[in-house]
């Protein structure tokens, strides 16, 4: 069992004396920062007969959106759920993991999060505190992996999570033996690790880096899921440390969706899905999925450019009161430098 607000080296305890800014403040690679993360009721599209939100209300809505279920997430969901059965019992060799992979703003940490947040809220269901109970379980774990890293920053950012202290003079190993210790005690069933990119094992760093990897996947009874960009043409996978991860790994290719895919639309039934999730107050439902090759092109098929282009363009149809989304509307959004770059060379205006 773990306390819900694990204190960590230099803080005080949340609850005591903290503010509910700096409460909000914590980020997702922390125990309090995650829990407020996973059971936190989403963003919900307006429903017929609700009453109308207000400007400030829809405004914000947009700015935090909804989860587009896109085929990367659904396939992610049930690769970790297997996985998660798979493992549960094996106690010799490391557990197979997950790589999900794919360019930048391709909705991958989205990904990451939506499957990380149903795996919590499932086994808080399941496994409820006991009534007036001051611990809970922490089954899922957020990390980053820090730019530049080594296995001491990075087993330190796992630390971090729970709150266990660390001082400067504690090893490498004995970070490790008390996360490794912390981690099993609090029931940490999924481990997700985002930005695996940065780790590069032919260098020396990181070459210790990923035997720590390795040896966590070992000792903690936990799945381990990671993302980053493009892994495949990384370092990661090369010399034996690659081959030892791509053995255990399964692949989850969260790449461009393609406009077309046999008889399917796949990137015409997101822009359905985003349109369908929209709140303004006159826009005429099919003006978006018409567009689909236009928007094809302007976001090279990424999730991650495509929602933000049409949220940008719906806040701004709330500015200027026009309450739609026009093709007008989306040539004037300005979308991320890498968008703008695949789009340039055909950009006819």
């Amino acid at each position: 069992m773990v306390n819900p607000n694990p204190q960590s080296a230099g803080s005080t305890p949340v609850g005591a004396s903290n503010s509910d800014a700096a409460e909000l403040s914590r980020p997702l690679t922390t125990w309090q920062g995650w829990h407020r993360f996973a059971t936190t009721e989403p963003p919900a599209p307006p429903q017929p007969g609700d009453p109308p939100r207000s400007r400030d209300e829809r405004l914000a809505y947009h700015s935090a959106f909804v989860t587009i279920r896109t085929p990367a997430i659904s396939q992610l969901a049930t690769q970790v759920r297997t996985l998660m059965i798979l493992g549960r019992h094996q106690q010799t060799t490391a557990r197979p993991s997950l790589i999900v992979t794919g360019p930048a703003a391709a909705g991958k940490t989205t990904a990451l999060l939506n499957v990380g947040r149903a795996c919590h809220l499932a086994h808080t269901r399941t496994n409820p505190p006991p009534p007036g109970s001051t611990h809970t379980t922490a089954p899922v774990a957020y990390v980053l992996v820090p730019p530049g890293a080594t296995a001491k920053t990075l087993i330190t950012e796992f630390a971090r999570y729970l709150g266990i202290p660390v001082t400067t003079r504690m090893t490498q190993t004995q970070i490790t033996d008390a996360v490794c210790h912390t981690y099993t005690q609090a029931g940490v069933q999924l481990v997700l690790i985002d930005e695996i990119h940065r780790l590069n094992p032919r260098t020396t760093t990181g070459a210790q880096t990923a035997d720590l990897l390795k040896d966590l996947t070992e000792r903690l009874p936990a799945t381990f899921v990671y993302a980053g960009i493009n892994v495949t043409d990384t370092p990661l996978f090369s010399g034996t440390r690659g081959a030892q991860l791509a053995g255990r790994a399964t692949l989850v290719d969260c790449g461009p969706l393609p406009a077309r895919h046999g008889k399917r639309e796949p990137f015409r039934d997101v822009i359905t899905d985003i349109e369908n999730a929209l709140d303004l107050h006159h826009h005429k439902r099919g003006t978006l999925p018409r567009h689909a090759p236009y928007l094809h092109q302007r976001t090279a098929g990424r999730i991650g450019s495509l929602t933000r282009l049409i949220r940008q363009a719906a806040i701004t149809a709330i500015h200027d009161g026009t309450e739609r989304i026009t093709k007008t509307t989306l040539d004037a959004v300005k979308l991320d430098h890498l968008a703008e770059q695949h789009n340039r060379p055909t950009r006819n205006r």
